[in-house]
């Protein structure tokens, strides 16, 4: 176990047996870089060592079940993402708010209110 995580076949993700999807999750890299990588082996000499791996891994490897956390832990990508989608929001509001107050609607209110 690398980081406490466990090695698992993803097939509800997998193209076959969904080995690469569990390799992928497991080594925290994209999957599809994952699938790039063994196809390149396939071609470039490592042809019968991949098609070994694959299946051993395909057979020996547990099915991750359907109710096991996701391990991943966010990246600081996605950690600044959701915090710009967040400021835009907020930078949204406050705008409104500021349409709101220097809005003649809010002055009529506010000397309404004063009488």
């Amino acid at each position: 176990m690398m980081n406490g995580r466990k090695l698992w076949r993803i097939p509800q993700q997998g193209k076959i047996r969904g080995v690469c999807a569990g390799l992928a999750e497991y080594l925290d890299i994209p999957v599809r870089l994952l699938r790039v990588i063994v196809v390149l082996s396939l071609f470039f000499g490592l042809f019968m060592f991949t098609v070994v791996a694959y299946f051993i891994l395909g057979f020996v490897l547990d099915e991750k079940p359907l109710d096991a956390p996701d391990q991943r832990t966010p990246t600081a990508r996605d950690l600044l993402d959701e915090l710009d989608s967040a400021l835009k929001s907020d930078e949204r509001n406050v705008r409104e708010i500021e349409r709101y107050v220097t809005s003649e609607t809010f002055s009529v209110r506010s000397r309404f209110r004063q009488i």
